[in-house]
């Protein structure tokens, strides 16, 4: 036992064990929702989440000091992100062929996403910064970080509302889209980019290309349109 705390103790003061522990987390999720057969509720990302969050508390480990493995991994969003491209090259005559749809939805999501969340965030007295940290919380998180510091809010904390935002949206687009009866990839897919940011455009490429490539094209153009509406909305309030 005395063996064991000691090699803890060595592994925990280097970076790499808390980036093979997040790996190792996804890893599990994603075999359990597999064998879930990928029902919403058993979300790769949320399994990883609880997984990770036991180990750090269990541990006594801040965040701060697994963040120094884990930022690998952070500094791979940038890059998977601009990989995205790649499947809108796939899609570029269907998205001619929608191109008015797709700036009405991404104009009607977009602002929904940034508004709603400031006006329920100022009805309940949150403080400018905790505003400014909430308004990007639809948006990709290279993105929303940047937005976030700008404007004067927590980047850290804003990190945790992306993922929160995206988890939820991944979980409940299917069962929701399949209420509304919408059967169109295209507006599937697009609508949860736009809201759910990469762990709901992870998800549509799970149930189809097509809703993935879509959900890709709303991750990407909402990150954009969010850093110049953000700040004006954020005026408003």
């Amino acid at each position: 036992m005395h063996d064991f705390t000691d090699i803890w103790s060595y592994l925990t003061e280097t970076p790499l064990i808390w980036l093979t522990a997040t790996l190792i987390a996804y890893l599990i999720g994603d075999r359990l929702a597999e064998a879930a057969g990928r029902a919403p509720l058993a979300n790769p990302v949320l399994i990883a989440v609880i997984l990770l969050a036991g180990l750090l508390w269990l541990t006594d480990t801040s965040y701060t000091q697994y963040f120094e493995g884990a930022q690998f991994v952070h500094f791979l969003l940038g890059p998977a992100t601009v990989a995205l491209a790649v499947p809108l090259w796939h899609q570029r005559r269907a998205v001619r062929r929608a191109l008015l749809p797709i700036v009405a939805a991404l104009l009607a999501g977009s602002a929904t996403a940034v508004l709603s969340a400031l006006a329920i965030g100022h009805a309940m007295g949150l403080t400018p910064q905790l505003m400014a940290t909430l308004a990007p919380k639809s948006t990709t998180a290279p993105v929303a970080l940047g937005i976030s510091e700008n404007l004067g809010g927590s980047p850290t904390l804003t990190a945790v509302l992306v993922i929160v935002t995206g988890i939820i949206g991944a979980i409940v687009v299917t069962p929701l889209m399949n209420a509304l009866r919408i059967r169109d990839w295209r507006a599937r897919g697009f609508a949860v980019g736009v809201a759910a940011h990469g762990i709901g455009t992870a998800r549509a490429f799970q149930v189809n290309p097509q809703a993935g490539a879509f959900a890709g094209i709303g991750m990407a153009l909402n990150a954009m349109l969010t850093a110049l509406l953000a700040p004006w909305a954020l005026g408003l309030f």
